[in-house]
């Protein structure tokens, strides 16, 4: 038995996943730490702020609307904010905070009640190594969530705002915070400290969270900044611009196979994580409890998309599950609806919600592991240790998400999202290919079994063509014992009686017996092989009859064209044909005293011709009485499926004419013979 070859289709996939799995893994660990990238000698680097110093005011909604209205007016001008939107000018109002800065979720205030409002001054000093100042100055944070963010720089007029994050607001706790400082305002600061204040309104006793900061040179954060964007934007956008197209590649499979819900449920899952991730494409909401029910539509589709996730899994399973799927939808209907908008005064329904995505993906996870640990299908291991690692990935968003850890770690689900894509196309692609291999098995063994059977067909084919030429042999040997029995046969004891008795001369002995032999030639002469040619037949004909035509006087003259094969033309035939001109020479011989006869044959449309013409007495059709032999050579013409014709006038000679069809569908099944008028 031939090895294997480790090179196989499935064997560079089951490797390229596993490359592409690792090489997921290590960038997103390398991209998840925040540590300063150390820069090549001679070059200015980025400083990243773990300390700020903290002042908190606290504010009405009204003053909240006059601060941004505030910013809104400025725009960029110069000049300074108002002094009562300022940062606090007290020293003593600044106490030193350490980076990030996160408050942890609590229960939402009600409805009904009065909110109050803080403003989050935190105050950074930036003074680059050694005094070289760069180019650009830019500001970087990982994570930033809050209200809409500001950023002041301290002038000599005041507080100058040079960042307004109004139109982003609701992008930015999954947004990195980045601005370019004014090279105006960098070149005023040279021969001092930047001072610059990030403005963050929260809700009191809200959840919040002010990661560390980077300050430094443009061209040294701006890489920095762009990671974390293609990291935390790009990949989710790209996922489910990708999730889309498979979707609408599997619903078009399933509208052909209806008898496969797999690719309807993959289809639906796409859908869903199109939903989930629905604030990476379009802007949010500008009212808050508009915002509310799209952040509730988001996660609760997370639910469902896990849903549909674990139904398409256990596709690849050998048994059903119908209890453990209803249970599960059943489940999730319920926590879609207990985390609802409406019941936000009780508890977070965001918080809510991702723990029930973490219920519903710990008792699948497992549900799963343990169908794979008993099927022991390779395929369904890989998803199964996808959805591991997808979980452990969820429950880290779950942490970072409600503040408790990891406050400036990425959301690493759209990445588990590629992980799990990833092990179902491998394992669609494992089933596809054992599904080829088994077509290719079957194949193979059809074929042998279709070998088997046509060997076993020949040897039957060739014991039914043996016995179908012992039955053909048998037939004519039949045949000729029947022809010499009736012709030969007779003639011969019908002068050997006639000897005898003494009633025959010597002469009609001889004449009789002349015609015995010539007759046992014909039929040797019939049965050589001709290949349904005519004219060789007629050939062989003139050979042994051209020296007693010519003992007899006569002159043969032969106008003999090409005539086309006729197929049907076999030995019985063949000594029909030849009988019937035999028997015509010699009726020229013995009776027309004619000195010349001319065999002519043409082809004439579908059928061909054979002339007997001689220049003999001739006889009157109308007077002549029909014989036995005219009658014979009637039915031998009938038997070919032809026609005999005979024209004769006193002194005039006489001419028979036999017409044959070239093609003959059902030899002697009609009678197509002429009455000749004898």
């Amino acid at each position: 038995m031939p090895l294997r070859s480790s090179w196989t289709p499935a064997a560079l996939l089951r490797r390229a996943v596993c490359l592409c799995l690792g090489w997921l893994l290590g960038l997103v660990s390398a991209h998840a730490q925040l540590g300063p990238t150390p820069p090549p000698a001679g070059q200015l680097a980025g400083h990243q702020m773990v300390q700020a110093e903290l002042a908190v005011s606290r504010w009405s909604r009204d003053d909240l609307n006059e601060w941004w209205a505030a910013l809104r007016a400025m725009d960029g001008s110069p000049g300074s904010l108002p002094a009562d939107l300022q940062p606090p000018a007290d020293p003593a109002t600044w106490k030193p905070v350490k980076l990030p800065d996160v408050r942890n979720r609590e229960v939402a205030a009600r409805y009904g009640e009065e909110r109050q409002y803080q403003m989050r001054w935190y105050r950074f000093r930036y003074e680059p190594a050694q005094g070289l100042w760069p180019t650009s100055v830019a500001l970087y944070m990982p994570r930033l969530r809050g209200m809409a963010a500001a950023v002041l720089v301290h002038t000599d007029e005041g507080w100058r705002p040079v960042f307004d994050n109004q139109s982003g607001a609701r992008e930015q706790w999954v947004r990195p915070l980045w601005v370019v400082f004014p090279a105006a305002l960098t070149e005023l600061n040279k021969a001092q400290t930047l001072e610059v204040v990030l403005a963050v309104p929260v809700l009191e006793d809200s959840f919040y969270s002010v990661s560390t900061a980077w300050m430094g040179p443009r061209e040294d954060l701006e890489p920095r900044f762009q990671r974390r964007w293609a990291l935390q934007i790009g990949v989710p956008q790209a996922t489910g611009l990708t999730l889309v197209v498979l979707g609408l590649f599997a619903i078009s499979l399933w509208i052909k196979r209806r008898d496969e819900p797999a690719y309807l449920l993959f289809a639906l899952a796409s859908v869903g994580w199109l939903l989930r991730n629905l604030h990476y494409h379009i802007d949010l909401p500008r009212t808050r409890l508009g915002l509310e029910w799209f952040w509730w539509v988001t996660h609760a589709a997370m639910a469902w998309v896990m849903v549909l996730t674990f139904l398409f899994v256990l596709r690849f399973c050998r048994r059903c599950y119908p209890r453990f799927e209803a249970a599960l939808g059943v489940f999730v209907l319920l926590s879609s609806a207990a985390t609802l908008p409406l019941w936000s005064h009780l508890f977070d329904g965001l918080v809510a919600q991702h723990a029930v995505n973490a219920v519903v993906g710990a008792v699948c996870t497992g549900f799963v592991c343990v169908v794979a640990f008993k099927e022991r299908r390779y395929g369904l291991r890989l998803i199964a240790l996808s959805l591991v690692l997808s979980l452990v990935l969820g429950l880290h968003d779950l942490v970072v998400l409600a503040g408790w850890a990891w406050h400036e770690d990425l959301y690493l689900m759209p990445f588990a999202t590629l992980m799990i894509v990833a092990s179902f196309l491998f394992a669609v692609q494992n089933r596809y290919v054992g599904a080829v291999y088994e077509v290719a098995l079957l194949n193979e063994n059809l074929a042998q079994r279709l070998d088997a059977q046509s060997r076993e067909l020949q040897l039957q084919h060739d014991k039914l063509r043996e016995a179908e030429r012992q039955q053909a042999l048998l037939l004519e040997r039949q045949r000729l014992m029947q022809d010499m029995h009736d012709g030969l046969g007779s003639s011969l004891l019908s002068a050997m009686v006639a000897v005898e008795q003494g009633s025959m001369e010597q002469d009609r002995v001889v004449e009789v017996l002349r015609e015995c032999v010539d007759d046992l030639r014909l039929v040797i002469d019939s049965l050589e092989p001709i290949g349904h040619d005519l004219v060789s037949l007629l050939a062989t004909m003139r050979y042994r009859l051209g020296k007693r035509l010519q003992a007899g006087g006569l002159t043969l003259e032969w106008d003999v064209q090409d005539l086309p094969m006729l197929d049907w033309l076999e030995p019985p035939d063949a000594l029909h044909v030849l009988r019937l001109m035999q028997e015509a020479l010699t009726n020229v011989l013995k009776h027309a005293r004619a000195r010349r006869v001319r065999l002519v044959t043409r082809h004439q449309g579908g059928q061909v011709e054979i002339r007997v013409e001689d220049d003999g007495d001739g006889f009157d059709l109308a007077t002549a009485q029909r014989g036995r032999g005219l009658k014979s050579q009637q039915r031998r013409a009938q038997r070919l499926g032809g026609k005999l014709r005979v024209d004769s006038s006193p002194g005039q000679g006489t001419r028979l004419s036999l017409r044959l069809p070239v093609v003959r569908e059902e030899p002697g099944a009609e009678p197509l013979g002429q009455q000749a008028h004898g």
